[in-house]
């Protein structure tokens, strides 16, 4: 499989993981926030997961319908938000912000879309 192939499945794949999690987070927080919290009944963070879904769609729709410069851009954008987002995962975990397997569950998830990003960003066709 040639580098063009693995950034396209890159693009594909990091816009799916944007479109379904932007998708529960606007429509069932309730269940992101079961996976994320410490307190599984809380209903504070709902306006925080469908507010970040909203934008969640948004990116995920920008890296399948952008082409040329500005499909490049979208993906130079994702590299920032993904890496932003895992050194967030990382720093609340170290500091016990969030149950232990949460840490490690946020850590993963978003290293995986941060590697994803890098992929899209490096070798998907401009």
């Amino acid at each position: 499989m040639d580098r063009a192939t693995l950034g396209t499945g890159a693009v594909r794949a990091l816009a799916a993981v944007r479109l379904i999690n932007g998708c529960l987070g606007l429509l069932a927080p309730g269940f992101l926030v079961r996976r994320t919290s410490a307190d599984p009944d809380a209903t504070s963070p709902y306006y925080a997961f469908r507010m970040f879904g909203v934008r969640t769609i948004v990116l995920g729709v920008d890296l399948l319908a952008l082409t040329g410069e500005q499909g490049q851009r979208a993906r130079t954008e994702a590299v920032v938000i993904h890496g932003a987002d895992t050194a967030a995962a990382l720093v609340g975990a170290l500091r016990g912000e969030v149950p232990r397997r949460v840490g490690v569950m946020t850590v993963a998830i978003s290293a995986v879309n941060t590697a994803l990003a890098v992929a899209a960003r490096r070798w998907a066709p401009r």
